[in-house]
């Protein structure tokens, strides 16, 4: 049996390897193969020696807990790739290794084993036994696998659970709609509590409503048992929306590797280009992908920094800053009017805390940018995005916002450095004060360049 070589021991984390892998259709897959090494294109090759290249050279790894989907137009080879992790295909050349076992290696006893307990798969056909009900439908790989009677039931029925379906289990198929018979299915591959799931276009006969729930109800799965799912669509706003990384494949070749946000900022070629220009990106990218730079303040002392802050946006000829603490963590928002009405009739020292602006919530990072447009909208400044733990991440402001929609400029900018905040000194004077470059809204300036945003 293989085992995994010190460098691919070094990063476990890997579960899945595809090294190099070709499948060649047809009676002299070897003369297919030199061809190939001599640089001969797919087409060339079908039309000189009649074989057909349904896998040209994939190469790369699937991490265990990821959702990895593998998309492509029909015939670029994207079935037949998932159909050789478990060796309904078998490859031509190349290795597949799974959890540190060359599966091209199994013996026939060994891959039987490795289907029934560690991998399972999910089709674009329900393939429900129409004379058996839903719990024996469920149960019927188990009954394959040898388990008996009590332990299949039981273990179906948790799977019914899973997928809520566990009222149903006496019911038929014929009983149930097409979205609660694509459960079932689901709910037959999660029986055997596999390690790695295989769905081929398990949600595309579905119509579009149904199809949504399904997509919701496999991350919902995810949250409460981390599997490694290999998942094949043709959709890519369907790809973008479940997957952690996304492989597109054409022609039998993978062109590119990477997750929702890299193949959208930095599609590899016009191929890939194509299929994001029609993507919906505002479900894709979060708040904190958008977030730009603002005038941030440090305050120290809960018993003052207003008259600071006062001088300080004033000296930079901003309306608005936004304070966090020591350690970054976002507290509040001032602007010119909340310090003055804050310090009218107030000759001595005040904190921060009392110009704050009413009703302004932090956004956090991961909230998609589909549901920021209300919240921005109805906002008196840019909003604060923060992190899962409160660190200030920067401001969405409508002027961000507009930038994203306009299908002109480059639908996310790259990640910015972060500017350190400004700690307040009450006690220095204006001409003293730092210098901070205002904010102006520039006509022809790309939102990467830009140092901050106003409201």
């Amino acid at each position: 049996m293989f085992h995994l070589t010190q460098k691919e021991n070094a990063t476990v984390a890997k579960q899945i390897i595809i090294d190099h892998v070709f499948k060649v259709f047809g009676d002299d897959p070897k003369t297919a193969l030199d061809l190939v090494q001599q640089g001969l294109s797919k087409q060339e090759i079908l039309e000189r020696t009649g074989q057909s290249i349904g896998v040209f050279d994939a190469n790369f790894t699937i991490e265990a807990g990821e959702i990895f989907v593998v998309m492509g137009l029909s015939g670029s080879g994207k079935s037949t790739l998932v159909r050789m992790l478990n060796r309904l295909i078998e490859p031509t050349a190349g290795r597949i290794v799974v959890d540190g076992q060359d599966i091209n290696a199994l013996s026939e006893r060994d891959l039987r084993a490795l289907r029934r307990k560690d991998i399972s798969m999910v089709f674009q056909s329900f393939a429900l036994m129409p004379h058996m009900t839903v719990l024996d439908n469920t149960a019927f790989g188990l009954e394959l696998a040898g388990a008996d009677k009590a332990e299949r039931q039981t273990q179906a029925q948790a799977a019914l659970e899973q997928v809520g379906l566990g009222a149903w289990g006496a019911s038929y198929p014929d009983e149930l709609s097409g979205g609660m018979q694509q459960r079932v299915g689901l709910a037959r591959a999660l029986a055997s509590d596999p390690s790695i799931l295989l769905m081929d276009e398990a949600f595309s006969a579905l119509d579009p409503i149904i199809r949504t729930e399904m997509q919701s109800e496999l991350l919902r799965l995810q949250q409460i048992q981390r599997r490694t799912i290999v998942f094949i669509s043709h959709d890519l706003d369907e790809a973008m929306r479940i997957g952690d990384r996304i492989a597109i494949m054409k022609d039998g070749q993978v062109i590119q590797v990477g997750t929702p946000d890299e193949i959208l900022r930095s599609p590899a070629d016009d191929y890939v280009r194509s299929f994001v220009r029609g993507v919906d990106a505002a479900s894709v990218f979060k708040a904190g992908d958008i977030a730009r730079q603002a005038l941030t303040v440090v305050s120290e002392h809960s018993d003052r920094g207003c008259r600071a802050a006062q001088r300080l946006l004033e000296d930079s000829d901003r309306d608005y800053a936004y304070v966090v603490n020591a350690r970054r963590r976002f507290l509040g928002v001032v602007s010119s009017q909340s310090l003055r009405d804050a310090l009218h009739g107030r000759p001595g020292m005040l904190g921060l805390s009392h110009a704050f602006l009413p009703n302004v919530e932090p956004l956090s990072a991961g909230t998609p940018v589909a549901e920021l447009f209300g919240p921005v909208a109805a906002a008196p400044c840019a909003l604060p995005v923060t992190s899962d733990d409160g660190q200030f991440m920067g401001v969405v402001s409508r002027t961000t916002m507009l930038r994203f929609l306009d299908r002109d400029t480059p639908p996310v900018p790259p990640p910015q450095e972060i500017v350190p905040p400004v700690t307040l000194n009450p006690h220095f004077p204006a001409s003293n004060a730092p210098t901070v470059a205002p904010t102006v809204e520039p006509t022809v300036e790309p939102i990467e360049q830009r140092q901050g945003d106003a409201a």
